[in-house]
């Protein structure tokens, strides 16, 4: 009803005047983040009457992924989308959601960016950005060639490992870290280089994971997220009903892409389970270590980040 009373209101009294923005991502159309993103910019029009227009510029085709934030920040494109990794660098306080083990669902991921929300808007604001909603992609689960019962069975192991997190974990699990791109993962697959590695379903099923891995745990390492932001100084120049108007349709926009996230995980496990993957859950025990690990990883990126961390993590893991 809200939404429908700005749109009568704009429809009422726009004229010619209008704001055209465009927006960068360097994923593909296709991809539900991308597709959740041209919902967002469709309602914002719809609801403004068109007072504000924004095109989509999917792919890398406006700005490469690591260089969209700097690009928003300094006014080469009024909005942008990337994955909150790739900000940890300027704002270390991003990386949360990328320090494995400390989730292990939606609800806990949605409860972990609750707290690190207020961060990121102080973070983005004190940069000239204002962020808009954040949508996890499907958690990182474990492929592996043979069923895992404890860190013990991965001695032996080659493991694919593509930054010093999963380097880390593959040595922490007693693996050998095979150091291998996404591009690369098919090649590496058919040669027979990988025993093991850690990524969502989604992906998977992309790479046709099946040739060589029999057994996907449901793990839920982590879950990644992205973060649709704009310029600062161009959303304060829009009128106060138009921004309204950007805050609403953000905040349906979080809602329905984080409802996409998981039915995008469920379609994929199905399709892996069709495919003749066994899918399933690790030992409770095997879960404890993980847990464990992940109590580690947060006491090393507290100290690494400083005392803003606490205002994440005291209350994940004190105030449920």
């Amino acid at each position: 009803m809200k939404l429908l009373l700005i749109a009568a209101f704009f429809a009422a009294t726009v004229t010619h005047a209008q704001t055209r923005w465009q927006l960068a991502t360097g994923y593909r159309a296709e991809s539900f983040h991308t597709q959740n993103i041209v919902w967002f910019t469709g309602e914002v029009e719809r609801t403004t009457a068109g007072a504000l227009r924004i095109e989509v510029r999917p792919n890398n085709t406006l700005f490469k992924l690591g260089d969209i934030g700097q690009a928003v920040q300094t006014a080469q494109v009024q909005a942008g989308e990337t994955i909150m990794s790739n900000l940890v660098e300027a704002i270390p306080i991003a990386g949360a959601d990328a320090i494995p083990f400390v989730v292990g669902s939606y609800a806990d991921a949605k409860r972990l960016w609750d707290l690190q929300r207020p961060l990121i808007d102080k973070h983005f604001a004190a940069r000239g950005l204002k962020a808009l909603y954040a949508v996890p992609w499907p958690p990182q689960g474990l492929y592996t060639v043979a069923p895992i019962r404890s860190a013990a069975d991965f001695k032996g192991m080659r493991m694919r490992t593509y930054n010093q997190a999963t380097v880390r974990i593959a040595e922490m699990l007693g693996a050998t870290p095979v150091d291998v791109p996404m591009v690369d993962v098919k090649k590496a697959l058919a040669s027979g280089q990988l025993d093991s590695m850690i990524t969502s379903a989604v992906t998977g099923v992309e790479n046709q994971v099946w040739s060589q891995f029999r057994h996907y745990h449901e793990i839920n390492a982590w879950f990644p997220k992205n973060i649709v932001f704009v310029n600062l100084q161009a959303f304060d120049a829009l009128q106060p009903a138009v921004r309204q108007a950007v805050l609403n349709a953000a905040g349906e926009a979080e809602l329905r892409g984080w409802a996409m996230s998981q039915d995008e995980a469920a379609g994929s496990t199905r399709k892996l389970k069709a495919e003749g993957m066994q899918v399933d859950r690790i030992a409770a025990g095997f879960e404890a270590e993980l847990k464990r690990l992940g109590e580690r990883f947060s006491r090393e990126w507290v100290r690494s980040v400083g005392n803003e961390a606490n205002h994440i993590f005291v209350p994940y893991y004190f105030q449920r």
